[in-house]
């Protein structure tokens, strides 16, 4: 005992000089340390200019997922919001509810003219305020626009989401811009919301809000598809939704589980709005009296609509005198139909202004109502100002944004944001729409004019420019050109009365090679160069009438002796263009006519019946497939693919049905670069039907594999698509479906995974390896993966090649869910690998301590050894794991059991200088006398040699040792202790 107690005093003393040694260090890392800050200097400027190209860099892939910039409009809205407003929304019981709790949906509809939009943005204004220093939390905002169709399908709205949620750009993000800027595409709508999904999971709260439902376009189920993902990405992240829209019985359905708030214009918020505007108004016109009735009649005439207050505002400000603000007071309209009245008297006062100004107003309507996308004021400006008979745009004629907006009579508003003057309200555009042959029966032809005009003028007869920076200058000095090339033709297609001018000016060569150059140059990414020259040249008129589907303007080239086979330098035809387009009666003439080549292929090797099948014109696939001619299996140079091939992959499920009803086409034929049959390209991509009709053929071989042994049915496994998977399983006979459940185990997909076993796959299948399906769930942490395993028969004792179960690969990380869950599904703990290491062992060596509680709390042995004869409690001190090692001790872990090399936790803590582990160790009865394998106790290796007189194999005595060391203070203590220096 007194041996035991004098180790232990022995071992506490020595261990604290090694300190001393420690400190004389800190001179050495000081001078390291400044040399290190200068370095660290120097490296700064490189940091800076490396993050400006990394920004830059960053900048292009947002961009490329999306041009879209909704912030832009919300700062608009928000700049409109009349201070004070607003306000009962916030505090409403609904939306604090919505606030604050997870995976919440607050819809609110309104009827037209509510306030809907302005509600949104000081929504969104409110939780970017409320959330702006916690980076932790997304928000991601949609403003639908019935004036941008074109920017609104189901993966444009998803990529905006993805882009204002990708704070420093997720690999996901950069490998899905990767992989599609060397095939030139763009992702579909599945790549895109399963990045948003990978991207979404880096928020601890995610909110999205969506305005104006009710003005996202619904052909082909595009509106349902687009909510159907957003609430199973609220599914898959706990994100809050709140929406608008106006009363809709589709719409409100699809809400009907969650919170809703109707959104209606309250009279404080009109009357907060009335004071601001009628403050300022001569007294004279507008005295207290008259300021009360105003109020009064206002209100009630708005009944819930804050557009209408507005309108009426507009409309009794006008008024000069007393006598006719009473009279238009009284007159007054409630209401939708009151609206319609106000839409009417604003019509009024515009004809109300004299020919001129009202000639003037009107074409700066037909222009905001019928352009084919928001134009900017200097564009709106510029097209305004055209004269018929000029050669060039006279600035002269150029009308200020100030009068445009006096003009109008409050039916167009200017964002100054994104510098666009439009209509005031998308009721606004409805009422137009309705009203289209009263006010303005030759609105395309007016468009088309003054397009054609424009690209006619004398700055575009030099042609294509030949750099960048002059296709720049050319852009900037004329603001409408582009949106003139890029639509002239779709306004001609829709113009009732021909305009003359459109066949002058395809047959200007020089003035159609500039304006294709305009329509079809494409700038990738900001420091992208001649991307001005790799537009291709020798484009004729017959191909720019084609592409925009003009039929007569066709003719009437034809009829002039335009030949239509020749072909641009990219190898395209008039028959290219129609087909690419969809154009069914160009493509009709130019069959008819005889003198038209189908068979002539673009420089990708790609024929008219190629770029028909791709984009879905079923029709122009019909007349073309009618030529002899026309090789059904045409394969392209770039990736080798059949027309069939294209429509497989791009879902045209018609163009699809129609060339397998044709013996000629080859259903299995492969392509040349990825060895894929179309069947492939349709699962891959996710086209349920397109496989059906595949399969329903009987003609289709769904075990072929690629060029990377994929078959169909690997493609929809790593993609996810249960459906197509469930018909491809119908008929898997002699396909390696272990294979497919690796696949998806890798993939994270539980459902798949689950399909495939219910479908007979063996759940205890090893690879290559040895490694077992759910060792490969538990590495990678997939908790639902593993449950889905566990509850169709997998082994959780099953060993890989190493003897190691999942247990084992799941203690050593942090997956103490994943421990949880096999310990309660009888996973053994003490079952050792081909080390002889228990998952205690693992967890307690990698300072799991949940793994730890779990396994001992499972009857975990905290005392067989390894291979080594390592306990968990030797190998918890090797790494300085103190809290493991009290959890073990706890649990009766004995200190005093040898490894191999007769070592314990006391003499390893010791010779490591882990003095506060030496203490712990010997408080809870670790031996210190005990000799390893060198005859070495404990404290012989705290102090470098055995028992004060006690010598090793070597006949050192502690003090002969620690005089070596130039140990000082343990001689002293040695010497005190009663070692003799003459041993």
């Amino acid at each position: 005992m007194v041996a035991a107690a004098y180790a232990k005093d022995l071992l506490l003393q020595i261990l604290p000089t090694k300190v001393k040694a420690e400190r004389r260090i800190a001179d050495i890392v000081s001078a390291i340390t400044d040399v290190k800050e200068k370095v660290e200097d120097m490296s700064k400027d490189v940091h800076k200019l490396l993050h400006g190209q990394d920004d830059q860099k960053h900048q292009a892939i947002l961009k490329w997922l999306t041009p879209v910039d909704y912030a832009q409009q919300h700062n608009d809205f928000i700049s409109r919001r009349q201070r004070g407003t607003g306000e009962w929304m916030l505090e409403s019981a609904e939306f604090q509810a919505w606030l604050n709790a997870d995976k919440q949906t607050l819809f609110c509809p309104g009827i037209p003219g509510a306030g809907k939009t302005i509600i949104t943005a000081i929504v969104i204004d409110y939780l970017q305020s409320k959330f702006r220093d916690n980076q932790s939390i997304g928000i991601a905002y949609i403003y639908c626009n019935f004036r941008r169709k074109d920017q609104q399908k189901a993966e444009d709205l998803f990529a905006s989401l993805l882009k204002q949620l990708a704070p420093s750009q997720p690999q996901r993000v950069k490998d899905l811009y990767n992989q599609h800027k060397k095939r030139g595409t763009r992702p579909n709508f599945d790549e895109i919301s399963k990045t948003l999904r990978s991207v979404a999971a880096i928020y601890s709260r995610l909110f999205i809000v969506v305005d104006a439902l009710d003005e996202y376009q619904i052909s082909d189920d595009n509106r349902a598809r687009f909510l159907k993902e957003i609430f199973e990405l609220q599914d898959f992240s706990g994100a809050n939704i709140f929406a608008t829209s106006r009363p809709s019985r589709e719409i409100s359905t699809l809400f009907s589980k969650g919170l809703s708030r109707t959104i209606s214009a309250t009279d404080g918020d009109i009357l907060t709005y009335l004071n601001d505007k009628i403050t300022c108004r001569q007294s004279d016109i507008i005295d207290d009296g008259m300021r009360g009735m105003v109020r009064r009649r206002v209100i009630e005439a708005a009944d819930g609509m804050f557009l209408l207050a507005q309108l009426h505002t507009e409309t009794l400000l006008s008024k000069l005198t007393k006598g006719h603000l009473k009279q238009a007071l009284q007159a007054l309209g409630k209401g939708m139909e009151g609206l319609d009245r106000t839409y009417d008297q604003a019509m009024e006062r515009i004809a109300d202004q004299g020919h001129e100004a009202e000639t003037l107003a009107k074409k700066i309507l037909i222009w905001i109502i019928h352009s084919k996308r928001p134009l900017s004021t200097l564009e709106l400006r510029h097209a305004l100002a055209v004269e018929k008979s000029s050669t060039a745009l006279d600035t002269d004629f150029l009308l200020s944004p100030k009068l445009m907006l006096s003009l109008c009579a409050g039916l167009v508003t200017f964002d100054e944001e994104s510098s666009i003057i439009r209509l005031v309200h998308y009721t606004t555009q409805e009422y137009f729409e309705r009203t289209q042959k009263r006010w303005f029966p030759e609105a395309e032809s007016e468009i088309t004019m003054s397009c054609v005009k424009y690209l006619l003028f004398d700055a575009f007869k030099s042609g294509p420019c030949l750099t960048d920076a002059e296709f720049e200058q050319r852009l900037q000095s004329n603001p409408l050109y582009e949106y003139a090339a890029h639509n002239w033709g779709n306004h001609a297609r829709k113009s009732s009365t021909p305009y003359e001018g459109v066949t002058k000016f395809l047959e200007s060569k020089v003035h159609v090679e500039a304006s294709s150059q305009a329509m079809m140059v494409m700038k990738r990414y900001s420091s992208h160069t001649n991307y001005s020259q790799e537009v291709p040249r020798n484009t004729t008129g017959l191909h720019l009438a084609a592409c925009f589907g003009l039929k007569e303007a066709v003719g009437a080239l034809m009829e002039l002796n335009h030949d239509p086979n020749l072909t641009d330098t990219y190898s395209r035809t008039t028959l290219w263009w129609a087909s690419r387009e969809g154009h069914e009666a160009v493509v009709e003439l130019l069959l008819a006519s005889g003198n038209v080549d189908p068979t002539i292929k673009d420089n990708k090797g790609r024929t008219p019946l190629s770029w028909a099948a791709r984009y879905g014109h079923m029709r122009i696939v019909e007349l073309l497939l009618a030529s002899d001619k026309v090789d059904p299996n045409v394969k392209d140079n770039f990736y080798g693919q059949t027309p069939l091939a294209w429509a497989a992959e791009n879902g045209q499920e018609d163009v699809v049905r129609l060339l397998l009803q044709s013996e000629r086409v080859d259903p299995n034929a492969k392509d040349n670069y990825f060895g894929r049959v179309p069947l492939s390209w349709a699962a891959a991509e996710g086209h349920e039907a397109v496989v059906e009709l595949l399969l329903a053929s009987g003609n289709v071989d769904q075990t072929i594999r690629d060029n990377k042994s994929r078959t169909p049915l690997s493609w929809a496994t790593e993609k996810g698509y249960g459906a197509i998977i469930k018909l491809l399983l119908k008929d898997a006979a002699g396909q390696n479906l272990e294979g497919e459940l690796w696949r998806a185990i890798m993939k994270g997909l539980d459902t798949i995974v689950k399909l495939l076993l219910e479908n007979g796959v063996d759940p205890n299948a090893k690879d290559g390896d040895g490694q077992k399906p759910l060792s490969w769930a538990t590495e990678k942490r997939d908790k639902a993966i593993v449950r889905v395993l566990l509850e169709n028969d997998a082994d959780p004792n099953i060993m890989d090649n190493d003897g190691r179960t999942p247990l084992s690969r799941a203690a050593e990380g942090e997956r103490g869910a994943i421990v949880e869950l096999l310990l309660e599904n009888g996973a053994d703990p003490n079952i050792m690998d081909k080390d002889g290491r228990t998952p205690l062992s693992r967890a307690a060596e990698n300072n799991h301590g949940d793994n730890v509680r779990l396994l001992l709390g499972r009857g975990a042995d905290p005392n067989i050894m390894d291979n080594d004869g390592r306990t968990p409690p030797l190998l918890a001190v090797g790494q300085r794991h103190e809290a493991i090692v009290k959890l073990l001790l706890e649990r009766g872990a004995d200190l005093n059991i040898m490894d191999k090399d007769g070592r314990t936790p006391l003499s390893r803590a010791a010779e490591d200088e882990h003095g506060d582990y030496v203490k712990l160790l010997l408080e809870n009865g670790a031996d210190p006398n005990i000799m390893d394998n060198d005859g070495r106790t404990p404290l012989s290796r705290a102090a470098g040699g055995w028992n004060p007189n006690i010598m090793d194999k070597d006949g050192r005595t502690p003090l002969s040792r620690a005089a070596e060391n130039k140990h000082g203070d343990n001689v002293k203590l040695l010497l005190e202790r009663g070692a003799d220096p003459n041993t």
